[in-house]
């Protein structure tokens, strides 16, 4: 009894926290996590009989996804997979789950939001936080040199979610990698390519391809007098400039990180620059950088990489962003992120702090990154052989998002089904011809439905077909029967035709083939 007066006491206080944030007008995912925490409560003190009541919620940083919504993502799965396709990669398949020891050490500060998995057999195991530690962890122990692959398949993050902007605790990786020894910034062009043909024919706005070099940044770390022991640290800092005005990111690196107000302004000066090709040659004549190998091979690199890049027809969009980081530490040379810059269907994010809207284009943020990691594969190898490895991942939640907001708010029906055609009946008793008919189109491949129903009225079922927005329907009725031919009626114009038999499976596979 004290256990329910304390659990109702708590439910009481727990009550009062999520009224105080709502009349706050706090964020929506606060709100959400102490509203969860009132449900449990609540299932916790059980119903009026004393049983425990479920929490009917998706864990947080998930969500369940509707007919409409799979729809969205399958033509989206459909749109990047034959684009890699295009390119030639095959495909492969790992664990959801590796050895901690895999994947510990290799993300930099990001190794906390790893999901650790408790000990159920003498494994200690972690769920995968990104498709390419497991690919360079296959590679190195199937002793493959060479490899184009592409890997969808969903990782885990133990991240504070943003669902509104597309970020989960759980979603899907589109990850396309080439493996091997090649000539320089070929495979890296091709990457780029790739990305460039999926964001176009996904028509989801304009975007903008940022492409950077670890070895640029690492030398100009070092003339900018950085220590080397800070690198990977003030790296994690510059990559928050697309979150955060140039004066934090100074701020976190001087004050937090301990570097020195000179070195962080020399680095603000390099890091707002902008360009393509003809800044690189730029930089191979600056003083300070041209001091530096490891940026002049860089800078030589990105040269190269724009000038295929211009016969891949793709300049237009791709932009040589020296404050460009991406916060993994396995990167070793060119890295590359895209960026979608959109107002007419921008995240419920985009509202300035007053509550009215942003009119000018609004950064939804990175849509695919990627870039060359040429150590990774060597830190699981036992003799530390290396395979160079680029790769790019597409951020497939981002895009989901988006497709979503754009289906609707147009007016367009999203199909959930790809019935070409319902069998139905003009009279009653016809139930056992209509199911040898749709055995018929089964078997011919054709993809068909029929009511569960003995004598459905004729006009619930061409109701349905406009709901669903199936094409055809084959119509039966005794005459037909009698006359051995099937009544095709299209559902769009209403039109009828009467079609034998014999001739019913191709006649439908041609009006469906046109459609």
């Amino acid at each position: 009894m004290d256990d329910k007066a304390q659990i109702q006491e708590a439910i009481k206080s727990q009550g009062e926290i999520v009224r105080k944030l709502k009349s706050e007008k706090a964020n929506k995912e606060q709100i959400d996590e102490e509203v969860a925490k009132l449900l449990e409560l609540k299932a916790r003190l059980g119903g009026d009989d004393g049983k425990h009541q479920f929490v009917l919620k998706t864990p947080k940083g998930t969500r369940d996804y509707n007919p409409k919504q799979m729809a969205i993502r399958e033509k989206v799965f459909n749109t990047i997979v034959s684009c890699f396709k295009r390119h030639g990669a095959e495909t492969i398949d790992t664990p959801v789950f590796e050895l901690k020891e895999t994947l510990t050490g290799k993300y930099g500060e990001d190794s906390k939001l790893i999901y650790d998995l408790k000990d159920q057999g003498g494994e200690l195991l972690s769920l995968r936080y990104d498709l390419t530690v497991p690919f360079a962890r296959y590679l190195a122990m199937n002793k493959i040199t060479n490899i184009k692959r592409y890997h969808i398949a969903k990782v885990y993050r133990r991240d504070n979610p943003a669902m509104t902007r597309g970020r989960y605790r759980e979603f899907y990786q589109c990850d396309f990698d080439i493996a091997g020894q090649y000539d320089a910034m070929i495979p890296d062009a091709e990457c780029l390519k790739i990305v460039y043909e999926i964001l176009s024919e996904l028509e989801l706005g304009d975007f903008c391809i940022k492409v950077n070099d670890r070895r640029i940044l690492d030398g100009m770390f070092a003339v900018c007098g950085v220590p080397d022991d800070k690198f990977r640290t003030i790296c994690s800092t510059v990559d928050k400039l697309d979150k955060m005005p140039w004066e934090e990111v100074k701020r976190e690196m001087v004050n937090e990180k301990g570097l020195s107000e000179e070195a962080a302004d020399q680095i603000g000066e390099y890091v707002s620059m902008k360009g393509g090709m003809d800044l690189a040659e730029k930089l191979l004549q600056d003083p300070k950088m041209c001091q530096s190998k490891q940026a002049c091979a860089g800078l030589s690199d990105i040269k190269l990489l724009f000038s295929y890049l211009q016969l891949f027809q793709v300049t237009d969009k791709v932009v040589f962003d020296l404050s460009l980081a991406r916060g993994l530490d396995y990167y070793t040379g060119v890295i590359y992120e895209a960026v979608l810059s959109q107002a007419d269907v921008a995240p419920a994010a985009n509202e300035a702090p007053n509550g009215t809207s942003v009119e000018e284009s609004v950064s939804v943020g990175s849509v695919a990154g990627g870039g060359r990691y040429d150590g990774l594969v060597g830190m699981f190898d036992p003799k530390g052989r290396k395979v160079p490895c680029v790769g790019v991942s597409i951020g497939i939640e981002r895009i989901f998002s988006i497709m979503e907001q754009k289906a609707e708010a147009s007016a367009e029906r999203v199909r959930t089904t790809e019935v070409q055609v319902m069998v139905a009946s003009a009279q009653k008793n016809l139930l056992e011809e209509k199911l040898r008919l749709i055995s018929e189109l089964w078997n011919a491949g054709i993809k068909a439905e029929v009511m569960y129903k003995k004598n459905p009225k004729l006009l619930s079922q061409l109701q349905h077909c406009e709901e669903s927005g199936i094409p055809l329907v084959a119509i039966l009725g005794e005459q037909e029967l009698k006359d051995g031919v099937v009544k095709l009626r299209v559902v769009a114009t209403r039109e009828e035709v009467d079609i034998s038999r014999a001739d019913l499976i191709s006649e439908i596979k041609k009006r469906t083939s046109e459609a």
